[in-house]
Order: structure tokens, then sequence, then C-alpha cells
């Protein structure tokens, strides 16, 4: 039986690009569809579900920001990698902080496309690998299927990257995860971040999920190492 194709959806408003990347990525081994506006590029991913999605920032109609903010509101999946003719760095963060898992700045090379392309699909497959969807942590309780968390009950609202954090320590609650650990998952290889930017999205979601922020227990701090989130349920 022949293994399915990786399919990639690519969203860019230069013929060009469109061209170039459907050509190279065909040619290794993908399944390329391309769309050329905001509009279209919502309803090719309702309509083909694809494995990962490369998108322009500035598309004509509903834009690249608004489509990355539109998909994480539902789902971690697909990964997003941004391409963009702008290389501001208000425009990057504010694209990662949307949900988007990497960012190229154009002019680029195949080659440095392709490599961040398998890094963001064995992301997606980590992120897939997991039997249960519901966890409870004390008084804290996430729905993987559904991006929903609560404390004692009440909902909870994250940002996507704090929502990536959180479910990271979810993945490995009652294991020690280093600075380095997290900046590598959360911001792929460190790009974009900093320990300090850490240490304050660490705070961040401390106050949302901690009883008390100022002596966390739910996700604790090792001294000089990292962070590490309670396994216990009760």
């Amino acid at each position: 039986m022949r293994k399915k194709k990786t399919r990639i959806l690519i969203a860019d408003n230069e013929m060009e690009i469109l061209r170039l990347l459907q050509r190279s990525l065909t040619t290794h081994g993908f399944d390329v569809l391309v769309a050329r506006r905001g509009e279209e590029t919502l309803d090719m991913l309702q309509l083909h579900h694809p494995d990962l999605l490369i998108i322009e920032l500035a598309l004509p109609g509903i834009s690249g920001l608004e489509i990355c903010k539109r998909l994480r509101a539902r789902s971690n999946l697909p990964p997003i990698i941004v391409l963009s003719v702008s290389n501001k760095e208000k425009e990057k963060v504010q694209a990662l902080d949307l949900g988007a898992d990497d960012y190229i700045p154009k002019p680029f090379s195949i080659d440095e496309v392709l490599a961040r392309i398998r890094v963001a699909l064995r992301h997606a497959s980590f992120l897939s690998d997991l039997p249960e969807s519901l966890v409870t942590v004390g008084p804290l309780c996430m729905d993987l299927a559904r991006r929903y968390v609560s404390v004692h009950g009440q909902e909870v609202t994250l940002t996507p990257i704090e929502y990536e954090l959180l479910q990271f320590f979810v993945r490995h609650r009652g294991k020690v995860l280093t600075h380095q650990m997290l900046l590598a998952h959360v911001w792929r290889e460190g790009k974009g971040a900093k320990p300090h930017s850490l240490h304050v999205y660490i705070g961040r979601l401390r106050q949302k999920i901690e009883p008390d922020p100022a002596h966390p227990r739910v996700l604790t701090t090792i001294s000089g190492v990292g962070y590490c989130l309670s396994d216990n349920e009760g």
C-alpha cells in the first residue's frame, strides 16, 4: 500500500513564489496546494485539511495574521510557517504569539524551507501522539481535544504561547524541563525568544493557573535548572 503524501498548502500573493515552492516541494515528494487570497486559504484549509501551512502575512483579503489567529483558536494543527517579505521584529513576534510555528523572511533558500518543514512536521507528530485528552493536576484541568483549560471549574483564557507551554508541561508532568528544552520546543530551537522571555511567560502562566502565584505549587521552579509541573492529580 502506497504511503500517503504529506499535504502542504502554500498561501502567497506572489505567483513566482507559488510556482517556485510548488515545483520544489512536489519534487521532494509533497502533495502541494496553493492559494492567493485569505478567503481562498481558509476555504482550502477546511476542504483539504493540509498537514502544514506556509503563509505570507500580506495576503489580499483576510490577512495571514488573522488566519493564524483563527486556526489556533481551534487547534494546534496544522503547523504554520510564515514566509514573509517583512523582517520586522514586531511583526515576527506577533505572528509567533498568534500561533505560527516558524517565521522565514524573504528572500529564502529552498534548503532552508525544507529544513523548517521537517522540524515543523516532527513537532506536529509529537503533538498528536498523546493517548489522553483530559488531564487534571490539582485544581488545574486541561482538555487537550477541546483546547479548554480551567482552574477550580472556571475557564482560563491562554495566549497561544501560554497554551503551548502548558501543553508541553502536561505532556511531561512530573519531569524537570530545562530552560533550553522549553525554548527549543516552544520557540523552535530558541528562535524568537531568550531565557528572560521564558521567565515572563512562566510568570503570566502562573498568574492564571496557580491558586497562589507567589507560592506556586502546580508549576514549580527547579533552581538553576528549569521548571516542573506537578503530577499530583489531587
